[in-house]
């Protein structure tokens, strides 16, 4: 509930050994609500007057602002002016005086929030695949290329508290709105939604953004876009650290989701509208009971089980609330983009994605005999009811450089329910891991 800024007493320098002020002030202005700097103000601390320009930015009164500094000279002013403040000495005193000054818990035995992303504070971009066919994607930061593929019902906005950390670390992150979801199109024919396809089209973004390798992080069904690049496509893969979503190469496919079954009230081939009409009557209403925390209090009692839920006539979501509790993990503005994006592209496209097993399945086989060589992470949540860590037994036979990492406390919705510990676990796996191999030269013409 605070705002937060920075003032700066910095200047402009061009001259070498400057790029690291820049890249500072980058990641300052990714994290804050306001970043001023002196060389732009023509003021600086402690003159008075920046003080009172961060005052008006920020739209409140000196005493509803709390200022530290560890220069206790830029202390004073700020006093004289009514702004709490506090000489900063080291963190765990900084956090008791803040508790104290501001009334509000600042060192819970919770893991903070890392900071998020939203669709106006990243870069949109569009990519023809083919004639009547584009993927939209976003995109943070510089460096090797990491591509986030999310599964169902999503969007790109899921990974909104890694884009910024895997920016941060040193990476140039892709975010997928994948096809039939949001601004990407959604084909009307079943046949574009097959793995094969996907993968092809995924082989044409990146041929269209020069994108020769890339490290493909996905979850859920883009853990299964993940497995299946790094099988038909390994020349583009770097690495593969799929979060969710499983490949068993021996035999096939294998249960990439549990909602596979959930969403089995669609038979092989089902009647086209059945269950868009459902998902699509209240949209709010299905992403509200899809998307959930595992945590005991969230939902007061509402459990969503989709690994579990029979086969029967009615759909997905008979016997849950007509207004369902707020979710933990999606709800305010970002839960309102979601809405928008399926009032967009409707549940066509993403369901499509279930009503290709078949032909996926066929797909596979053709690479039964085949192994994943590169470098692979798997990162299994012991309360995913959708994608159970036990699915993902046996995985080290075909995947020989598999890393595995766990979380315990979380379920289905890995990025958005224990954000700061997956941040971690991506950040120190792919920093882990070998530096670019020169491309070889190829001919000039």
């Amino acid at each position: 509930g605070f705002k937060t800024c920075i003032l700066t007493n910095n200047w402009v320098d061009d001259s070498a050994g400057r790029l690291f002020t820049a890249t500072l002030m980058n990641l300052l202005r990714r994290h804050f609500d306001l970043v001023i700097e002196s060389c732009r103000l023509g003021a600086q601390k402690p003159d008075p007057e920046i003080y009172a320009y961060a005052l008006d930015a920020l739209q409140v009164k000196p005493q509803e602002v709390i200022f530290l500094d560890d220069v206790g000279e830029n202390l004073k002013p700020a006093r004289e002016m009514g702004m709490a403040t506090i000489l900063v000495r080291d963190t765990e005193t900084v956090l008791k005086e803040l508790e104290e000054q501001s009334g509000v818990q600042a060192r819970s035995g919770e893991e903070p929030l890392p900071t998020a992303c939203d669709p106006s504070g990243v870069t949109h971009g569009y990519v023809p695949i083919r004639p009547g066919v584009q993927l939209h994607f976003v995109e943070m930061g510089h460096g090797p290329v990491v591509c986030l593929c999310h599964g169902f019902p999503e969007s790109w906005l899921s990974w909104r508290y890694q884009i910024p950390a895997l920016a941060d670390a040193g990476f140039r992150v892709i975010a997928l709105e994948m096809k039939g979801y949001g601004e990407s199109t959604a084909p009307p024919d079943v046949k574009e939604y097959t793995q094969e396809e996907i993968c092809k089209d995924l082989v044409v973004f990146l041929d269209k953004l020069g994108i020769p390798q890339t490290v493909l992080l996905g979850h859920d069904w883009g853990g299964a876009v993940g497995w299946n690049m790094a099988l038909f496509y390994p020349e583009r893969v770097r690495w593969v650290p799929p979060t969710g979503g499983r490949i068993r190469p021996q035999g096939g496919p294998g249960p990439w989701g549990g909602l596979a079954s959930a969403a089995n009230f669609l038979p092989p081939h089902p009647v086209q509208g059945v269950a868009e009409a459902e998902l699509e009557k209240d949209i709010g209403r299905t992403l509200k009971v899809l998307i959930r925390s595992t945590r005991p209090e969230v939902g007061v009692g509402l459990r969503v089980e989709l690994g579990a839920v029979p086969l029967v006539a009615g759909g997905l979501l008979v016997g849950f609330p007509e207004d369902p509790p707020a979710s933990q993990i999606l709800n305010g503005p970002e839960l309102q983009y979601y809405i928008q994006r399926f009032e967009k592209s409707g549940f066509s496209g993403p369901l499509n994605w279930y009503r290709n097993m078949r032909p996926n399945w066929r797909w596979a086989l053709s690479a039964k005999d085949r192994k994943i060589t590169m470098p692979a992470l798997m990162v299994t949540a012991g309360k995913d009811v959708v994608l159970h860590p036990s699915m993902s037994k046996g995985m080290e036979e075909w995947i020989p450089q598999l890393r595995r990492q766990h979380i315990e406390e979380c379920g289905h919705w890995t990025q958005m329910e224990r954000p700061a510990a997956l941040n971690r676990i991506l950040v120190e796996w792919l920093e882990g891991l070998p530096p670019d191999t020169p491309l070889p030269k190829i001919s000039r013409l």
